[in-house]
Order: C-alpha cells, then structure tokens, then sequence
C-alpha cells in the first residue's frame, strides 16, 4: 500500500501498472488496424475509394468503438489499484494494534549511569503513539503489570520516570516473566498486532525468555528490543533474543529510529494480515461504475 496522503492510499498500487500497458495496446491497435481496420487489406485501393465516396464507409464510429473500449479498460485497471481515504482517526479501532513496554528495573539497569536514556527513549515511543494504547509492565525477580493499556499517554509517560532500583523488590533479572505477562495482556485485550518493547541490558535471557520472545511473535505481535549497554548486562544475549525472534533492536540512544517503529501504526504488519479494509475505504468498486460510460456508447443505434 503506497499512501499518498495521511488519509488517501492505494491498496493494490501494482494494477497501475495495467494502465501504460492499455496506453500501449490502443497505441497498437491503431496503428496496426489504422481508421478502417483489415478491410483496407481484402478491398482492392479503387474499390476503397468508390466505396467511400458513395457512403458505405463509416470511419468515425469505428474510431470511437475502439476508443471507448480502451477508455474502459483504462478506468477499470485505475479502479483495481483500490483507491481508498482512511475510515475516522483509528480510534474505533484501537484493539487492531497496542504497545507493552517491558522494561527491566533491576540494578544492573537502574544504577547504570545511563538509565536516564532509557527513560528518555521509552517517554520518546509514547510520544508518536497516538491513540494507539500502551500499557507498562516491569520486572526484575519477578513481574508486575504497573499499568494497563490506555490512551492516556502522559500519566504513563510519568510513571516510567518514576521507576528505580526499588521499584520491584524480588532481586534478580527474569524478562521470561515480564514477555509472558505482555502476551497475557495483549490477549486478554484482544489486540490483533501489537508491539511488545522489552527495555533490557540482556540479563537474564535464558531459554525460557527466547521461547517467550518466539511465542510472542508467533501470536502476531512484533518484539523490539531496547537495548542498554550496561556494566553488568550481556550482549550475547540480547543478540541470541534478536535471532531467535526475529525482533527490532534499538540502541538506547537511537530515538528517532524508535519512533519511527512505533509511529508506523499501520504498516507492514497490517498489510500483511490484511487488517487494510478494516482501516480504510475502498473507492474503486465506484469507478469501475465509471467504466460503464464510454461501454454504453457501443449500443447505441446507427442512423440509416
């Protein structure tokens, strides 16, 4: 789908591709046939010109058969590229899509000297979400769902710079359980494509968190991984997460490569579901009406 203005788009923009290819047939078929066809070819030149000059030759209606064809030919193929506006703002369809920030608040994170980015970064994604819902879920020992999804944006955004080092009190990093209570959520909301951000500095993922991130994805929603290069954290795994899962990494100061991530609500993801019609409303079965207008002049009477 190639969106041509924040409302307008073409569903199926490779029928475009029909109308040169219609252009060129018309162009073809002129110059093969020329005004009066293959007659041209099995009447000798003198009986031609006797013929026309008694009246027997119509030139302009055939002309104009052969053009009203391809002028049809040409709306229908404009009318299957599925031109369409966007139905509302998205908000009656706030269940398609929703963001989970799963963020890691144990002290490898919290007491690094650049957990402020994280804050930065996640405060950043809630900005270009729209009416998109998020919701917040952090661990570290153990998993707690600090926020449930809404589209009040602002209260999360300050809950998330809120969050420290004491904020879960079971010691440890164990992001299987936080990616697990992401699925639940989504589920129970029956979000169709969602987000899940896990906020990590790799501590902790173990098998158990991979075969949560392969669930995840397998369930429709798209991981990204907002990684934190900390002292105490392990590349290795967030590497290990990225191949199993197939997920998005973002460094924790590439903002504006998150936002753009977060900002494509309607995407790829969409597209390849088809959740479009649910989205947008296709004009085209309007303009194949259209293509009938040049077709009517084909059955029109001849004059004797």
């Amino acid at each position: 789908m190639i969106d041509a203005l924040d409302t307008f788009a073409l569903l199926r923009p490779y029928w475009l591709l029909s109308v040169p290819l219609v252009v060129a047939l018309a162009w073809w078929s002129h110059r093969r046939r020329g005004e009066l066809g293959d007659w041209s070819r099995a009447i000798d030149a003198h009986l031609m010109q006797a013929m026309d000059r008694l009246g027997r030759i119509e030139r302009s209606g055939r002309r104009g058969a052969g053009l009203a064809a391809f002028l049809a030919a040409g709306v229908v193929g404009v009318a299957l590229t599925g031109p369409a506006v966007q139905i509302g703002e998205g908000q009656s369809f706030r269940n398609l899509d929703g963001v989970v920030f799963v963020m890691d608040v144990s002290p490898s994170m919290t007491r690094d000297p650049r957990w402020h980015e994280v804050v930065t970064l996640a405060r950043a994604g809630l900005s270009v979400l729209a009416t998109r819902p998020a919701a917040l879920i952090v661990f570290a020992g153990d998993s707690y769902e600090a926020a449930t999804l809404t589209t009040d944006h602002r209260p999360l955004g300050q809950t998330i710079a809120l969050l420290t080092g004491d904020t879960v009190p079971d010691r440890g990093s164990r992001p299987a359980l936080g990616l697990r209570d992401a699925a639940i959520m989504l589920s129970r909301a029956d979000i169709l494509a969602g987000d899940v951000v896990l906020f990590s500095d790799g501590a902790g993922l173990d098998d158990a968190a991979l075969a949560a991130a392969r669930d995840l994805k397998a369930e429709g929603a798209r991981l990204i991984v907002a990684h934190l290069e900390s002292e105490h954290g392990d590349a290795s795994g967030i590497e290990r997460l990225i191949r199993s899962a197939s997920a998005e990494r973002v460094a924790a100061t590439d903002i504006d490569r998150f936002m753009d991530l977060l900002g494509d609500s309607d995407g790829a993801r969409f597209r390849a579901q088809d959740f479009g019609l649910a989205i947008w409303t296709d004009y085209g079965r309007f303009l194949l009406c259209l293509a009938l207008v040049p077709l009517a002049g084909l059955f029109r009477r001849r004059s004797r």
